[in-house]
């Protein structure tokens, strides 16, 4: 068989792979805290017909004479550049403004006392997951949670710990600054604190597992930036050591780029085509093989 026709079988495969991409980025152009993905390609090995020779005294060198066998899926890149923000006036819309990811923990034993106000966790015996989606609501029990119900992450007053925030049932209001320290007033009409946002940084974003829901999970190639948070290296305090700042009443929206995605669509389309009608040649060539016999 040819091998031209295995060729556009490949390429024609990564094409579809890259309009899948391409689809899903279009698909969540409106999704909040939402990185746009990138494909690209490789060549694959190529069989060599001759090797080169160096020169001699009566003739010169010869470079290597190797056919390509196609393209294949070099990688698929998450792309965390900022997105556009949007104003919504709602305190707990959350938007990060710089490097950094909001951090969420599940299957957390959160109390129900309402004299509880911050609850020390373990993050070593929780699950956390990260994001940059900030659109955050209050449970029943006051705690600051993501519409997925999963705890936000933050650090505890009374010092040393990293917590999940709550809100007491008598504040009469509450505000969250670009620090992430998170106040409140109370009863007697005296500002209190409820504790301070918690954010992650990572050295390799990219590296970041997508596990649907707007979520993150770590990896071993994510590079995760430690700093001096007591115990706590992996946790860091907002517009500190270079990440992000909080605006609270806005929303970080998806990056995608419309016109590029149309624009990748359409290559994407025309490569694919391109590849159909290499096998449609190889097939004309391989018929006029078989039609030597009669």
């Amino acid at each position: 068989m040819l091998r031209s026709m295995y060729s556009g079988i490949a390429g024609m495969r990564g094409f579809q792979t890259q309009l899948d991409v391409v689809g899903n980025n279009i698909a969540n152009v409106n999704t909040t805290g939402y990185k746009k993905a990138r494909t690209t390609f490789q060549d694959m090995m190529s069989q060599t017909t001759s090797g080169a020779s160096e020169p001699t005294n009566v003739r010169g060198g010869i470079n290597a004479i190797q056919v390509g066998l196609g393209s294949q899926m070099g990688s698929i890149d998450n792309i965390h550049t900022q997105g556009n923000r949007q104003t919504t006036n709602r305190v707990l819309d959350l938007a990060l403004e710089g490097d950094g990811m909001f951090i969420f923990a599940s299957n957390v034993d959160a109390p129900e006392d309402s004299a509880t106000l911050n609850t020390a966790i373990d993050i070593t015996d929780v699950n956390l997951e990260y994001s940059r989606a900030g659109n955050m609501y209050l449970d029943q029990n006051g705690y600051i949670v993501n519409a997925n119900g999963q705890y936000l992450v933050g650090d505890n007053p009374a010092g040393g710990n990293a917590g999940i925030i709550r809100i007491p049932e008598n504040a009469a209001s509450f505000s969250i600054q670009g620090n992430g320290t998170v106040n409140y007033i109370d009863g007697e009409g005296q500002t209190q604190v409820a504790g301070q946002i918690l954010l992650a940084k990572f050295s390799n974003p990219g590296g970041l597992e997508k596990i649907g829901g707007n979520m993150y999970r770590s990896s071993v190639n994510d590079g995760m930036v430690s700093n001096d948070v007591e115990g706590y290296p992996d946790l860091i305090v907002p517009e500190s050591d270079g990440t992000a700042a909080i605006v609270s009443g806005a929303l970080e929206m998806s990056n995608v780029d419309l016109a590029q995605e149309f624009t990748d669509m359409i290559t994407a389309q025309r490569g694919f085509q391109a590849n159909t009608r290499i096998i449609t040649t190889s097939d004309e060539i391989l018929q006029e093989l078989v039609n030597l016999k009669r």
